[in-house]
């Protein structure tokens, strides 16, 4: 890699791309923001559900936001945990935490109510920004445990929609609806209040912000335990966005995008961010499962960029309306936040066209990205890409740490500004996955080839250990994936029982039910182990295969292997993967 090879893979890069001055990071968030909505004043920055919100009248609700929490005392570094769907109130509050000086904390609403507890304690969360539903739900239940949180902000997912639809949707319980009620020792206001109020101010706030400041505290999905928050300053924020923009050719004030990657996690709070800065309207979708609606927006405002979960792609290809647009405008198709196997990537080019689809590659604790394919010049499906501009990889042996020859399997390593400060209340953790010379372990481990491409094979932990054979369920996922009973496949260790220590694949898979195959379900499952059998070494066969009707799916549509082994787990205590 660098120290031996030298930044080898940008020989691979567009024209043009090359690494940045990193003077063009020593800003803020707030700063980046507001050149846009001053450039950009009567643009449409957010449309939802046919209602724009133009970049004026959000920097307006914005700074309304920032004076309700400065009202209220808060200070510089006070968290501001939010949990709401795609909707505008959560762009307003992500933009309002920013300019009081305060640190963003996305909280999913899929949580159950221990879980939000755990997160908004953990954090030391002052405000809480939900909607009405959940605060019913969840917060009547927690609130008495949370002594550190003062404020709480209730949205509704309705609350930009004109007040027929409002009405209606609530009606016929498209919207979901909760009772807002005092809770003892806590301010509550409506985000309504905020937004009209005539005794909230509407000016910019006058805070001073430096690119150390930490700027979001984002939580990861818990996959190897107990979930961490991980601290990004807004240095790390605005370098990644700034690489990222100039990666994909991005100008400023024009076209329109799509992303339905939820801003609660990382994914959807970057995409939101490179859009905000670059004058770009963002369309946003509040139920990434309701693609009827997706294709209706898709229809009415032709992005030119999209951006979601592979499975969400695939929910996208099943939906007729998808696959008979017209998709000519369509010319960035990001995809990244889970693995996609060719084939199905394969499927989707020829919907939306040859060249659109973009694989993407990045963690919450590296504000997201640090590796992409190239826009204009060679896409290698299936591969995460070339490293970004101003970021260093290294291939390692995941058990000695030395790096590994080109071509053979490594832990990834990474070192860029985008990587996170460290992790909230755990500093020394940084030591666990950082080396002396600053880079960063993944946990993810790939390949890469002599033009500097990198294919994921699989993360540490999903490596299955069969009789002393290293074996990379993502390898055993993407190849089983062209079977073409197949849907959907996740591959996990188990314990053999014949083989003390050892390991043996398990599939789930979801078939397709459109398909007809003499003899049922044992037929189909037959016919899979004869091709895996055909296409595998004899220790890389799944011994054993369960249909199931769906996967388990974590709250931002990746599959969910930590489900998966936990019924394991459950049914034989031994298993302690």
């Amino acid at each position: 890699m660098k120290g031996t090879q030298g930044t080898f893979w940008k020989k691979s890069y567009d024209p043009g791309i090359d690494d940045l001055d990193p003077v063009l990071w020593e800003t803020t968030l707030d700063k980046v923001y507001h050149q846009s909505m001053d450039a950009f004043p009567k643009r449409a920055a957010l449309a939802f559900m046919g209602v724009e919100i133009s970049f004026a009248d959000l920097d307006q609700y914005a700074n309304r936001f920032a004076h309700l929490l400065l009202s209220n005392r808060f200070k510089k570094g006070d968290v501001v945990g939010i949990s709401l769907p795609n909707i505008p109130e959560y762009v307003i509050a992500i933009l309002g935490t920013l300019k009081a000086g305060c640190v963003v904390s996305g909280v999913s609403p899929l949580l159950s109510a221990d879980e939000m507890a755990f997160q908004l304690k953990n954090s030391d969360a002052k405000a809480f920004v939900t909607l009405d539903a959940i605060f019913e739900k969840h917060l009547t239940c927690i609130h008495s445990t949370l002594p550190e949180l003062k404020l709480v902000v209730a949205a509704s997912v309705g609350g930009f929609l004109p007040g027929v639809k409002r009405f209606l949707g609530k009606l016929l319980g498209k919207i979901p609806k909760g009772r807002v009620t005092p809770l003892k020792g806590k301010t509550i206001v409506k985000f309504h209040y905020i937004l009209h109020a005539k005794s909230v101010s509407s000016a910019r706030p006058d805070i001073d912000i430096f690119p150390d400041d930490i700027a979001y505290l984002q939580y990861t999905g818990g996959t190897t335990g107990t979930p961490k928050g991980a601290e990004m300053t807004h240095r790390n924020a605005v370098a990644d966005m700034v690489i990222v923009s100039t990666w994909l050719h991005l100008k400023k004030g024009k076209e329109t995008a799509l992303s339905a990657f939820p801003l609660f996690h990382i994914a959807g709070l970057f995409t939101s961010s490179v859009f905000l800065s670059y004058g770009i309207t963002q369309i946003l979708i509040p139920n990434p499962r309701d693609t009827d609606r997706i294709c209706t927006d898709m229809e009415t405002y032709k992005p030119f960029f999209t951006a979601n979960v592979p499975s969400l792609y695939h929910l996208l290809m099943e939906n007729p309306k998808f696959k008979h647009m017209d998709h000519s405008n369509l010319k960035i198709c990001i995809t990244a936040a889970a693995a996609y196997p060719e084939d199905s990537q394969k499927k989707l080019e020829t919907i939306i066209g040859k060249g659109k689809l973009i694989e993407a590659y990045g963690m919450t604790e590296t504000s997201p990205l640090t590796a992409m394919n190239p826009v204009n010049g060679k896409k290698k499906l299936g591969s995460i890409g070339l490293p970004l501009p101003n970021t260093d990889i290294k291939l390692v042996d995941p058990q000695t740490r030395n790096q590994v020859a080109q071509g053979e399997p490594g832990e990834i390593c990474i070192k860029g500004p985008q990587v996170m400060k460290g992790y909230y209340k755990l500093h020394e953790e940084i030591k666990n996955i950082m080396d002396a010379q600053g880079y960063l372990y993944t946990g993810d481990v790939a390949i890469q080839d002599a033009e500097g491409y990198l294919t994921i094979v699989d993360r540490t932990k999903d490596m299955i250990n069969v009789s002393g054979f290293k074996v990379f369920s993502k390898k055993i996922e993407d190849i089983l994936a062209a079977h073409p009973a197949i849907l959907e496949i996740a591959t996990i260790g188990i314990l053999d029982p014949q083989k003390p220590g050892s390991e043996m694949v398990k599939a789930y898979v979801t078939i397709d039910k459109g398909l007809e195959f003499h003899g049922g379900e044992d037929a189909v499952k037959a016919d899979i182990m004869a091709f895996a059998k055909q296409k595998l070494a004899a220790y890389e066969v799944p011994k054993e295969i369960e249909f199931r009707t769906e996967l388990p799916l974590t709250s931002v549509g990746k599959l969910d292997k930590k489900a998966l082994r936990k019924e394991i787990d459950g049914f034989n205590p031994a298993l302690t993967r």
